[in-house]
């Protein structure tokens, strides 16, 4: 049931958005990354750096490559035979929702609710609305890090109470923390202490908190690996510590959009990059959240609380965090936070509805939660009153409607009619959110066809740098005819095949980034064409030629007037029709230069050959009488190595960005390689090794002294039966859920 709910509702988005699920960094990060992952693993090549993408070219220092992640890999494996994008992605996600609802199934079900209402946080979890329109339609790893989190928390709850061993624990964040998204590691890590502490309430002892926190140890240790070379490489990026703690404010959310949680047509006010008031029911939950507390017997809850106190604790600590600081550290945009209050609040309902549901005093309750309605439905028009408010009367009706008919289902049909009724109400909700936002105000409409974006896009063999700003990238225009038939944005060329210097990365390198002004997206500033032509001061080389770029393409909404110039010395006007309409193209007098002599860009004083190239090792013979040096075309990330004849050897950041190497006087045919290895490699694989150490020892000890599961009997307080659903309410005997 919590499967098939997922699919409905995916269905249903679908039907009011074909390309919901292919929006925003999926389409200009995620699947190009995807697609070269993939290439890499199926020619047998561990992906590491790719020079010629510069600064975009690090799969490991932010880790969103995912390389340390077994899901994420085979999906990368699997990802260069699909050729619509669109249908790539929408399977990738659907996957994840399916697991992530069952991880929310389980959870709930470990802290005894009733399935069918366990089947209903997961499916409405699925698509509250950061999830729906965020994590789901463009940041797909903080999706699948959720998924992964779900299933660690009902992991850590059973291996508290003995019912299960520490691998699971441990298997699942360490799926949550190797997808390299940061946010989901930091939460898991939230919600572990959570659950330990939870715990700690509940069984009124130390010792299952302490083995649940060792095992999450363990896999914290095995996953490090993923972040060490982000961390060990900060100084040169943007994302350095300089301020660890501030608050401007952005994308901080107030506790008061809590009471817009349960209005479909909610549009919170918060800051953020459409302004104060969001353009998406990002803080929607579900629409019978806040009004189905009126039908818990909160007298009855004390014991259910206490057994469920990690939900408790981990709400709290979401809402806390969604309130600020905007930035803690790299940490930045606290809003995201938003689906763990999310997940937090619709376990907890769900177990107390579960447990404690009541009718007794209906008019009473339903006068109650009439009220709630209408406190939504003030606070939702507070904040967007605009043009607004009868859509938000309308929402409000709706929610009352449904909420009387689910009563009605309860009253005459019992409990399990009514949580069938609330999973058919998410898909259609889903759809009417999604279909009114249509367009996804984030999404930058690539080609989903790589065939078709294939043929239309110019063949252009070796390295190409494109300048240019995609935020005027004009809208009408965002299509294969468009814009997309000869500019490129984010990684959208790895969709092509095609080697571009412009990428997509959050992390940047901050002196390359500086001197070719070059932006997150591959985006460059008008002045970006007098810097890369421009000299550098030790060689006295133009960046361009020290990057061995063979060509140059300028968009013609920035650079309206350049073919009327003369091109600079060494360079001509190439016309490619017809894709002219949108950009101007320069290309070498001496045709390519990227696959000359390997990656040699530059010596002085040095005779140097190319013997041998990888992505990560530069392998050359060096002569030189008197002295000299040799620069080459690699980003100089942390991590570079030199050796001369088998000896380490200084290297130097030629103007802090090329790796540069000065050869002694007197070397003759010397074998000079450089390599690159991710920063804190052993240290990697050693904490690696030391938490597949600890996990197997925890398992042993589990083994030897396997705890007998704690008997916990049914509260006779919980939900007493209506007329009709005596049946259900005597299966309400506990039965362990799935390990």
């Amino acid at each position: 049931m919590t499967a098939l709910g997922v699919v409905a509702g995916y269905a249903a988005v679908l039907l009011a958005n074909p390309r919901h699920f292919y929006t925003d960094d999926t389409e200009a990060q995620y699947v190009p990354l995807w697609l070269d992952i993939g290439r890499h693993l199926r020619e047998g090549k561990f992906p590491g750096v790719a020079p010629e993408e510069w600064m975009a070219g690090n799969y490991l220092v932010e880790g969103q490559a995912s390389v340390f992640n077994p899901p994420q890999l085979l999906i990368a494996f699997l990802a260069p035979s699909f050729d619509n994008l669109a249908v790539l992605a929408t399977l990738v996600k659907l996957a994840y929702s399916i697991i992530l609802a069952l991880g929310v199934f389980r959870v709930c079900r470990e802290y005894r609710a009733h399935p069918a209402w366990a089947a209903v946080a997961g499916v409405a979890f699925c698509f509250s609305g950061w999830l729906l329109f965020l994590d789901q339609a463009s940041w797909v790893l903080g999706l699948a890090g959720t998924a992964w989190l779900t299933h660690a928390w009902a992991s850590g709850v059973r291996y508290a109470r003995g019912r299960s061993g520490p691998v699971p624990v441990f298997v699942f964040l360490f799926f949550a923390i190797t997808v390299g998204y940061v946010w989901p590691g930091i939460e898991s890590a939230l919600m572990i202490v959570a659950v330990a502490a939870g715990e700690w309430v509940y069984q009124r002892t130390p010792w299952p908190a302490v083995r649940v926190l060792l095992a999450a140890g363990c896999a914290g240790a095995a996953g490090l690996m993923t972040y060490l070379p982000g961390i060990l490489s900060a100084d040169v990026t943007w994302r350095t510590a300089d301020d660890m703690i501030n608050n401007d404010g952005f994308m901080t959310v107030p506790w008061s959009e809590s009471l817009n949680a349960s209005l479909p047509s909610t549009l919170p006010s918060f800051n953020s990059w459409f302004g104060l008031i969001q353009p998406m029911p990002m803080v929607y939950i579900a629409w019978f959240l806040i009004p189905a507390l009126a039908f818990i017997d909160w007298k009855a809850t004390a014991q259910t609380f206490r057994a469920s106190a990690a939900a408790v604790i981990f709400a709290g600590f979401a809402l806390m965090w969604t309130a600020g600081p905007a930035a803690f550290g790299p940490l930045r945009w606290p809003a995201r936070v938003l689906p763990m209050l999310a997940l937090a609040l619709l376990i907890l309902c769900c177990i107390l509805l579960s447990r404690h549901g009541a009718l007794t005093n209906w008019r009473l309750r339903c006068g109650i939660a009439g009220g709630l309605v209408l406190v939504l439905l003030a606070r939702s028009v507070s904040s967007a009153p605009s043009n607004r408010i009868w859509t938000h009367i309308g929402a409000a009706a709706a929610v009352a409607v449904l909420g009387v008919l689910i009563l009605l289902l309860y009253a005459k049909r019992g409990r399990t009619a009514a949580c069938a009724a609330l999973l058919a109400s998410i898909a259609p909700i889903a759809y009417y959110q999604v279909d009114s936002t249509y367009p996804h105000p984030m999404s930058w409409n690539l080609p989903e066809s790589r065939s078709e974006a294939q043929a239309l896009f110019p063949d252009f063999d070796g390295t190409t740098l494109q300048l240019g700003n995609s935020g005027i990238f004009p809208g009408d225009a965002k299509d294969l005819t468009g814009v997309y038939s000869s500019l490129v944005v984010g990684l959208y060329a790895a969709d092509l095949g095609l080697d571009y210097v412009n990428g997509y990365t959050p992390i940047g390198h901050d002196a390359f980034s500086q001197r070719t002004c070059m932006r997150w997206e591959g985006s460059t500033c008008p002045e970006a064409f007098d810097k890369i032509f421009a000299p550098e001061p030790v060689t006295g080389v133009p960046l361009v030629d020290l990057m061995k770029v063979d060509r140059v393409t300028l968009m013609r909404l920035v650079y309206p007037d350049a073919r009327d110039t003369p091109p600079p010395p060494g360079w001509h006007w190439v016309d490619y029709p017809p894709n002219d309409k949108w950009i101007w193209v320069l290309e070498r007098d001496t045709g390519p230069i990227s696959t000359d002599n390997g990656r040699i860009a530059h010596t002085a004083g040095v005779e140097a050959v190319s013997v041998s190239e990888t992505e990560n090792t530069s392998t050359v013979r060096v002569t030189s009488e008197h002295g000299g040096r040799v620069t080459f075309a690699r980003l100089a990330w942390p991590g570079y190595r030199a050796e001369l004849d088998g000896r380490e050897h200084d290297y130097e950041a030629l103007d802090d960005i090329f790796v540069s190497v000065q050869i002694p006087p007197g070397t003759e045919n010397a074998e000079l390689m450089i390599t690159w290895r991710p920063p804190g490699m052993y240290l990697g694989l050693a904490t690696f090794v030391l938490g597949l150490i600890g996990i197997g020892v925890l398992q042993l000890l589990y083994i030897r002294n396997r705890p007998r599961p704690r008997h916990e009997p049914e509260d006779p307080k919980s939900e007493p039966p209506s007329t009709t659903d005596r049946t259900d309410h005597a299966s309400e005997k506990y039965a362990p859920s799935l390990a």
